[in-house]
């Protein structure tokens, strides 16, 4: 019943913008940590960014500076700001929710289908 949801992804060239969203929905479940995930061809997936409850950040280093990750607990959203895109950016990006179970406070993690950002000229 759990559903993510990704979108603004898209084809942009080398120093653009994209916002990437994932809206989580269903009423069964409180949103604890959220994060993006990329998958280039051929690469592990790795960690873009993620935050907390409390809206702490960590990102990695190849994105510093670059790309911001934000949350509205209001609409259960997820954002991801990127600017200055580069070429090596280009992904297919999946959001990550840590879910709490409401009633039972079982914890588990659940998993977007995926966007597809492609950074070339």
């Amino acid at each position: 019943q759990v559903q993510l949801v990704e979108s603004g992804g898209g084809l942009v060239q080398p120093g653009g913008s994209l916002r990437l969203s994932c809206a989580a929905s269903g009423i069964i479940f409180r949103l604890a940590a959220m994060g993006w995930y990329r998958q280039a061809p051929g690469k592990q997936r790795e960690l873009v960014a993620a935050i907390t409850s409390g809206e702490s950040t960590n990102y990695t280093d190849s994105v510093k500076g670059r790309f911001t990750i934000s949350r509205d607990n209001a609409k259960n959203t997820v954002y991801l700001q990127m600017n200055s895109l580069k070429p090596e950016d280009t992904a297919l990006y999946y959001c990550n929710a840590a879910l709490v179970r409401l009633g039972t406070g079982y914890k588990y993690n659940w998993w977007g289908q995926g966007t597809q950002v492609t950074v070339s000229s």
